[in-house]
């Protein structure tokens, strides 16, 4: 746990602190209700991704997180990372998976990144996380 809380750290997602609580349901054997992979080199941890089912729906998951160590980042792990996660949504059924970002121009890469994946931006909701901060939720059909 400390290499992720490291990439959190790194990229400031969200505290690290968090990550305990976080990952505490999918340690007690969770999986039906959420996924967490991670991404290694030379056996190392370099990037999670984490995606939970989305309660009252059929099929549909939410990507709540994904980073990869800024170190790391343009080398293709955080695509390999979505990828492998739609795989292992697919494996289970899932129908749909949505993520969520910021609208502001730091979040500018990760909207292009969602794009180069093959997401859709699907909805904008205005002054979410802040004044001047949109919400945009991005789609994307398995």
């Amino acid at each position: 746990m400390p290499a992720l809380q490291a990439t959190l750290n790194a990229t400031d997602l969200f505290p690290s602190d968090m990550l305990p609580d976080m990952l505490a349901p999918f340690l007690a054997g969770k999986e039906d209700t959420q996924h967490w992979l991670t991404c290694e080199k030379d056996d190392h941890a370099i990037g999670f991704c984490f995606a939970k089912g989305e309660e009252m729906t059929d099929g549909t998951w939410n990507m709540l997180a994904i980073a990869v160590h800024p170190d790391h980042q343009g080398s293709g792990a955080g695509a390999a990372l979505t990828q492998a996660m739609e795989q292992t949504l697919k494996a289970t059924n899932a129908r749909v998976l949505i993520v969520d970002t910021s609208g502001t121009e730091d979040f500018a890469s990760t909207r292009q990144f969602y794009a180069k994946n093959g997401y859709d931006e699907e909805a904008r909701i205005r002054d979410f996380w802040a004044a001047g901060d949109d919400k945009v939720i991005f789609h994307k059909a398995l």
